[in-house]
């Protein structure tokens, strides 16, 4: 019996330690609640997470911020600028050269009895065919009519011959103006039974039939002269400003000689005055090459757009070198002489076709324009973004 009792103390003592695996779990369950107390926690800070993303989702950039401040904002201005420049440069040209139109044609009328109803009947002929009026200036005798030819205050002579006219074209002066004269001419006199003839007293030479390679080299200056002076900054940007700027001198000199060299001894197109025409090509290209300069400082990487206006959609068609400015639109004609494209034209056909009768204001107009890039790329120097660094401009660290 004691052992039975003992059995059923064991037994018992079984039970309490049910009763303590009981405690045991019951700790453990509590425990284990405690643990999704904890999950609770973390579900807690979760929300916390939560909250915080939705912070950041509110803070980051807006689409527009990033997108400008990825390389693709950069890519769509250059497409944009490249579609609309293209645009531009085709209608500028267009505008110019498609249908050139006499507007006033300076001639020179020799009446040294104020003239015949026969020269009068002809010039309201001539205008009215032209759509166009023909500015007269009227000269005492033929000789001085002719000196204004050569002065280029003139593109044509109208004088009595006999019961007719004879009209005096320069092709020289402007091959499309001569042209459009050549043409009218004719037509005028054979409606008004007036006997007309026609010569072209300045020809143009044979390797230029068409008076174009003065205007081709001159666009090879100006076009090449900011292209080498865009080279410098991008290849050769160690160099200091005035480095740059007899750089600069350097290529326009070797550049322009290259240039008469080729057209004349090389092409025998044009029968330069050698010296006089590199120099005019040499002082193209430098003027060119420092109009791009000025716009670097002022405008930064996108100085290209300014030089291209000025030298290419704007200078290069008013230049008169296609088209003579009496066919130009008016104000292309007024502006084209003012700008470096022009200036090197007229300089250029001057001294091809009128040796001896040079004028001082193309050369001015180069002159004004490489003195005002100087001054600007000089001035403003230091936003350049090039130079070589020493020691009183090297950064801080």
């Amino acid at each position: 019996m004691g052992n039975e009792a003992n059995d059923d103390r064991s037994e018992d003592g079984s039970g309490g330690g049910e009763r303590a695996d009981g405690g045991s779990s019951g700790r453990a369950e509590r425990s284990e609640g405690g643990r999704g107390g904890g999950e609770r926690s973390e579900r807690g800070r979760g929300g916390d997470e939560r909250s915080e993303g939705g912070r950041q989702e509110r803070g980051r950039p807006s689409w527009w911020s990033a997108f400008r401040h990825s390389p693709f904002f950069s890519a769509t201005v250059v497409v944009l600028i490249i579609s609309a420049g293209a645009g531009l440069f085709a209608g500028s040209y267009t505008y110019a050269f498609a249908n050139p139109t006499p507007h006033r044609i300076p001639t020179a009328v020799v009446l040294p009895d104020h003239g015949t109803p026969t020269e009068k009947a002809f010039v309201d002929g001539m205008e009215k065919a032209l759509h166009a009026s023909l500015r007269l200036h009227v000269y005492p005798t033929y000789p001085r009519a002719r000196e204004a030819v050569e002065e280029q205050t003139v593109f044509a002579v109208l004088r009595a011959r006999g019961r007719g006219v004879a009209l005096d074209v320069s092709g020289a002066s402007g091959a499309s103006v001569a042209q459009v004269l050549t043409e009218a001419a004719p037509k005028v006199g054979r409606a008004l039974g007036v006997p007309v003839l026609v010569r072209d007293v300045n020809p143009l030479q044979p390797g230029d039939p068409r008076g174009l390679a003065i205007f081709y080299i001159s666009l090879a200056a100006v076009v090449i002269g900011f292209i080498g002076a865009i080279q410098l900054s991008v290849h050769a940007r160690a160099l200091e400003p005035g480095e740059r700027i007899a750089f600069t001198v350097a290529y326009a000199l070797l550049g322009g000689f290259a240039i008469a060299a080729i057209v004349d001894w090389g092409l025998g197109a044009l029968d330069l005055p050698f010296l006089e025409s590199w120099m005019i090509l040499a002082l193209t290209m430098f003027t060119s090459g420092m109009v791009f300069s000025m716009f670097n400082v002022l405008f930064g990487r996108w100085a290209l757009i300014p030089t291209w206006g000025l030298m290419v959609l704007l200078g290069n068609p008013s230049s008169g070198g296609a088209v003579s400015w009496p066919l130009l639109p008016s104000l292309l004609g007024h502006i084209g002489r003012w700008l470096p494209p022009g200036g090197s034209v007229n300089a250029q056909h001057t001294a091809v076709y009128f040796r001896g009768h040079q004028h001082a204001f193309p050369f001015l107009v180069l002159a004004a324009w490489a003195l005002l890039g100087c001054a600007v790329f000089w001035t403003w120097r230091h936003r350049h973004p090039g130079g070589r660094e020493t020691p009183l401009r090297r950064p801080e660290r």
